[in-house]
């Protein structure tokens, strides 16, 4: 998935299977149910999401555009979901600042992709960077920024 280096994806450590890490990132949280947000692909430290394009989620009911609101949502989610996959355990994580860039409009009609990668993680926080785009992400609609808290109890969820 990522565009970083010709190597391709890396395979993802078997501690966490993919349908918790898919019940992590979508199904505890309803805005994203309720948005129909999918779990496309999930590597060594990265997510691949998709929300299907819906009218209801224009944010202009006369332009189509889709709301920045929902746009930040699946940047949240895929971020989330590449901090899972970067971890060994299932700790609870926690969304500690979120930067997004508007670059332009998403185009109407088009489902929107984001793409997002967890490129470091310390024994209590996680980095990440991630793309939402209709195409590629070097034609990226919106980029984000965020840093993840990672619980520091032993107890796993």
């Amino acid at each position: 998935m990522s565009g970083d280096d010709t190597r391709g994806p890396s395979p993802r450590p078997t501690q966490i299977p993919d349908d918790v890490i898919r019940d992590r990132a979508i199904m505890i949280a309803p805005q994203n149910r309720k948005l129909g947000i999918d779990v496309l692909e999930l590597t060594h430290r990265e997510a691949l999401f998709r929300l299907p394009y819906r009218d209801d989620l224009a944010g202009n009911a006369e332009t189509g555009v889709l709301h920045g609101g929902v746009i930040t949502t699946l940047l949240d989610a895929a971020s989330g979901g590449a901090v899972f996959c970067a971890l060994s355990k299932l700790v609870p994580v926690a969304t500690l600042d979120l930067r997004i860039d508007y670059l332009k409009p998403a185009i109407p009609g088009n489902d929107l992709f984001a793409l997002a990668r967890c490129y470091k993680t310390t024994r209590h926080i996680a980095f990440v960077r991630a793309w939402a785009y209709h195409q590629t992400r070097d034609d990226a609609i919106a980029t984000a920024s965020s840093v993840f808290m990672l619980s520091s109890s032993p107890k796993q969820i």
